[in-house]
């Protein structure tokens, strides 16, 4: 257990931005956050929370303000003279996921509800509405009266500031264009898009200049340096790497680190010096121009890492399998009565961020899968695990992994990748198809109980069902926005899944009739499952617990966790669920009651600084 000081971010770290004229970083993080880091003492100061986690810090030219975007669906104006509190920016109704300067007195934010909102930040209020983009908004630029837009609907966009207009519109491109960034050096945007391309556009325009086939997955973050207009990008290929501003060739690649975080780099003020935040909660600063790591600030030899928990499978009535942030695969014991750690154990080459696990009671090995496009399967020994392989998918992080019980297929393990791949493994982990499923990341999947068919929902809202030789058999739609999770019901008839569209939708399984809709309100779902083919229990990045009964849609709901509940499983004859504060609950699921819990951190020190 963590001590109640706050040295580090207890969560990934979303975001790091060097203070103008200071040796400061500020940071944000998915343990709701704010943070000081300074690289000369390496002191590190807790500016204060939000009401959940925080997407993206942004500091003003003079450095004299910071604006937090959070998922609490609010701005925080920062004073980073007097380190407090100054504005509360409430408008969005869903995360808020980027902000931008325009000036001292104005700014502008995007967010998941697909608006632009451009912001007084003397009082606090609205000044302007933007509407056009036809998903989630989650990247801002400005620049000479423009603002620069990109987001899940494929497209880059282009506004006037003083009167909202549009102005231009490019793309759609065939994948996400998760970040923009704007070289005023050279007039040009930036963007970095799902398919590993960076696309340069003439500001003037707006004409494709170059294309930079530069990665081999989905890129996350790119950045301009402030002194020459050099691109930093980074991607789910693990590839941190710096183009020439002139040439388009690579110039630099960083030195790697086990838990970087994709979405978190930018630039230092000089343009010196490349800062990021990682999965561990500390900051990174490496010298741009030679790729070495200079800094780790906030690093703890003693605990590292965060055990924010992602996934975990149950192994029988007590016994857990859990993977988390930090890389470690845990085992505990919940029951009733017994809450205790087992066991740990790291991959053969050191820990990796992993996203995803199963346990196959045939063959009693349990499987893993991380960040790094990598699958890891243990064998179970007595009480420990031993690492028996690790295969390499090349398909991007592995978001789910489900094994097979039926007789001609025991221990064949299904994959869920964010390329949109499905992996088909055998029991020993031999490839045995890649199933092109999705165009999509897919988020999750489930195997029917007694047939050779599964079901995967992805990012692009829609479903499918296909069976164990790699045939796509239905697509089920009425999504309208990312599907995270899906489960079949225990009597094989009907598919339920839940996403960013606040919705809990029931499939039929082979007439694909969508029976139900119900709404579960303005808090993202993330994860759920059947308990019987009329009641489905529902868990959201609030901490919250939802049983929904589909006879009249009544739903019981409950607070339990600090952060968001990753995965809800059947575990004897109760449910067990992660949490990304450090917890596994054992749950009742009739009244969803705590009955016990495991936790191996206390995430968060203090209250939020506005509630």
């Amino acid at each position: 257990m963590e001590t109640t000081s706050f040295v580090r971010h207890r969560g990934p770290i979303t975001c790091a931005a060097q203070i103008p004229n200071s040796t400061k970083i500020i940071t944000s993080g998915y343990d709701s956050a704010v943070a000081l880091f300074d690289i000369n003492s390496a002191q590190v100061n807790l500016l204060g929370y939000h009401a959940h986690l925080v997407n993206r810090v942004t500091v003003n030219q003079t450095g004299s303000y910071a604006v937090t975007a959070s998922s609490d669906y609010n701005l925080y104006l920062w004073d980073l003279n007097k380190q407090e509190l100054a504005l509360v920016l409430k408008g969005h109704d869903d995360d808020v996921e980027d902000f931008v300067f325009i000036s001292d007195e104005l700014g502008a934010s995007v967010s998941r509800d697909w608006r632009i909102i451009i912001w007084d930040l003397t009082q606090g209020a609205i000044k302007r509405i933007i509407l056009g983009h036809e998903k989630d908004v989650l990247s801002i630029s400005y620049l000479n009266g423009k603002l620069y837009t990109s987001g899940d609907d494929m497209t880059l966009r282009i506004w006037d500031v003083e009167t909202g207009e549009a102005l231009a519109k490019i793309g759609p491109f065939d994948t996400e264009t998760d970040t923009c960034a704007i070289d005023a050096l050279h007039n040009r945007v930036v963007l970095g898009c799902d398919d590993g391309v960076i696309r340069i556009f003439n500001i003037n325009d707006n004409q494709l200049i170059a294309e930079i086939p530069g990665h081999h997955s989905a890129i996350k973050k790119v950045a301009v340096s402030p002194e020459n207009g050099d691109i930093l990008s980074a991607a789910y290929d693990q590839q941190i790497l710096i183009w020439d501003h002139t040439t388009f060739h690579q110039k630099q690649k960083l030195a790697s680190h086990p838990a970087l975080w994709e979405r978190s780099f930018n630039w230092s003020t000089d343009g010196k010096n490349i800062v990021a935040g990682t999965f561990d909660g500390t900051v990174i600063v490496w010298n741009a121009h030679s790729g070495e790591c200079i800094h780790e600030l906030g690093e703890n030899s003693q605990s590292p890492g965060n055990p924010c928990f992602n996934d975990l499978a149950s192994k029988n009535d007590q016994q857990l399998v859990m993977v988390s942030d930090d890389g470690v695969v845990r085992i505990g014991v919940l029951d009733e009565h017994n809450a205790s750690w087992q066991a740990k154990q790291l991959p053969e080459l050191g820990r990796v961020l992993m996203n995803a696990v199963a346990f196959c009671p045939t063959r009693q090995n349990v499987i893993t899968g991380a960040h790094n496009q990598h699958l890891y399967l243990f064998q179970q020994n007595a009480e420990n695990l031993k690492q028996t392989s690790c295969i390499a998918l090349n398909e991007g992080p592995v978001n789910s992994i489900r094994t097979s019980h039926l007789t001609a297929h025991q221990g064949e393990i299904f994959v869920a990748c964010y390329s949109g791949t499905l992996a088909h493994l055998s029991h020993d982990g031999e490839l045995l198809n890649k199933i092109p499923a999705h165009d999509n990341a897919i988020k999750a999947l489930a195997l029917h109980p007694t047939r050779a068919i599964g079901v995967s929902c992805c990012a692009e809202g829609t479903l499918m069902s296909w069976d164990f030789n790699g045939k796509l058999l239905k697509e089920y739609k009425g999504h309208t926005a990312i599907i995270d999770d899906v489960d079949i019901d225990p009597s094989g008839q009907f598919i339920a899944s839940t996403g960013r569209d606040f919705t809990l939708k029931i499939h039929g399984i082979d007439d694909g009739i969508l029976y139900h809709t119900i709404h579960l309100g303005r808090r993202s779902p993330k994860s759920l499952c059947f308990i019987s083919p009329e009641v489905v229990i529902v868990t959201n990045y609030w901490g919250e617990l939802l049983r929904v009964s589909l006879k009249d849609g009544a739903i019981i709901r409950e607070t339990i966790a600090q952060n968001g509940i990753s995965s809800i499983i059947k575990h004897g004859k109760h449910y067990a669920v992660s949490s990304y504060d450090g917890a596994i609950y054992l749950i009742e699921p009739q009244k969803l009651k705590v009955l016990n819990s495991l936790r191996s951190m206390t995430q968060q020190v203090e209250a939020p600084a506005f509630a």
